[in-house]
């Protein structure tokens, strides 16, 4: 505040004395642009989910999490930055989960080998759980939320060591890509057996390659005062090709695994638009059930309506119960429609979002996967809703709605109505 009210008054003792120093006035205008910028800059880095300070990044993804299975699970992460180098490059976080009772922790680096394509190669040692069935794309470098509702619910985890080195491309500026070789040992944390080739396995060690690609066609650029500034375009487009290698580094299993995304807004006005989300996934070979795929349920098996009051999740199935589906095939398409938020006063303005959502998947080779039940969505998997948004402090609720061909037979256990969180920078 003090650095306000300090500009302001430069500017108003600037203006007093402008007819004996009239190029203050440029002075003082490019303080403020620089200031403004500098101002942009700091919330476009805690939008990706970092505090930034002189050399460090704190990385705010790691302060404070909760799952089923490591109930609180706090810790610290970051990475250098360029004012300590823009050549190399450290990152790593250490967290805690206080009902399992153990250590997790990550560290890395890389080193730049071209400016111009922003090449990078990286190296990193990740001992840590990952959720069995989701997927995550290389490219995706930042996804941060300062509240992942999913994640208070979700007990079906596996462990993982992992070593990997990767290579960050940059083919075109709306073309990137990221390729992988990496090694892990794998050890669910629930009574799992994956049966094949006449064995059983309950830990598993993978050889894997992984190719990421991200197609941005639409996205703008922009340079102000030698900032350089990318606007996101739609659609966008990520195709993501993976392999494990049986017999190299001692690997388990040969499979195959292609995912794909696609993401396209359809803007009418600020705040009013339509948004429409396709994901598909196919994995071939012999795949244990932590490397397939789930439609990221988001609903707890309680009883009744008031049991299963939880907060609902971005982009998942709110009817859908977890672990209640598992696919080797599936696709989703989710529709998105933000009506124009009701204006009840100047900055009082809650907004409802029209959604709709489908699921279909097979899974081939079931009995391989033992002491564990789930159904497959061969059928189609409906739900619609809505929310309205932005109620009070961020807060809103929510209503979904399970129909088609799993619909259950209690109609309560088809309803979920659960609270939402936005909070925009």
């Amino acid at each position: 505040m003090q650095k306000y009210c300090a500009v302001l008054f430069f500017i108003i003792l600037t203006w007093s004395v402008q007819s004996q120093n009239p190029q203050k006035i440029g002075d003082t205008i490019t303080v403020v642009e620089q200031d403004s910028i500098k101002r942009s800059k700091f919330f476009k880095q805690i939008g990706k989910g970092f505090f930034p300070t002189k050399y460090i990044d704190v990385d705010l993804r790691y302060l404070f999490k909760f799952n089923q299975y490591e109930g609180v699970r706090t810790g610290l992460g970051g990475q250098t930055n360029e004012n300590l180098s823009d050549r190399y490059r450290m990152n790593g976080y250490v967290v805690y989960g206080f009902k399992d009772h153990n250590f997790k922790y990550s560290i890395g680096g890389g080193f730049r080998i071209s400016d111009q394509n922003e090449t990078w190669i990286n190296l990193s040692y990740t001992d840590d759980l990952q959720e069995t069935g989701s997927s995550n794309f290389l490219t995706d470098k930042r996804f941060f939320s300062f509240f992942e509702p999913r994640l208070l619910n979700i007990d079906l985890f596996h462990h993982h060591i992992t070593k990997a080195i990767s290579l960050e491309h940059q083919i075109t500026p709306y073309l990137l890509s990221e390729t992988q070789l990496s090694r892990s040992n794998n050890t669910t944390t629930y009574n799992y057996i994956f049966a094949v080739d006449g064995r059983e396995y309950r830990e598993f060690r993978m050889s894997m390659a992984k190719v990421s690609l991200q197609w941005n066609p639409f996205n703008t650029f922009e340079t102000v005062d030698e900032v350089a500034m990318e606007t996101e375009g739609f659609p966008n487009f990520t195709l993501q090709l993976s392999q494990s290698f049986k017999d190299v580094l001692n690997s388990d299993f040969n499979f195959f695994k292609a995912d794909f995304r696609s993401i396209y807004k359809l803007l009418y006005e600020e705040n009013h638009f339509t948004e429409v989300t396709l994901t598909a996934g196919i994995a071939t070979g012999k795949t244990p059930l932590t490397h397939l795929y789930h439609a990221y349920p988001n609903n707890i098996t309680k009883e009744t309506i008031l049991q299963r009051f939880s907060v609902a999740g971005i982009n998942s199935f709110e009817t859908m119960y977890f672990n209640e589906f598992f696919s080797d095939r599936l696709a989703t398409l989710q529709l998105k429609h933000f009506l124009k938020p009701f204006r009840i006063t100047e900055k009082y303005r809650p907004q409802m979002v029209l959604i709709s959502r489908f699921a279909i998947g097979t899974m081939n080779d079931i009995e391989r996967h033992q002491n564990i039940q789930f159904g497959t969505l061969q059928k189609g998997y409906s739900e619609a809703g809505f929310e309205i948004n932005k109620l009070l402090f961020g807060f809103g609720l929510s209503f979904a709605y399970r129909y088609g061909a799993y619909y259950l037979p209690l109609f309560e256990d088809n309803v979920a109505v659960k609270f939402t969180f936005n909070i925009s920078l």
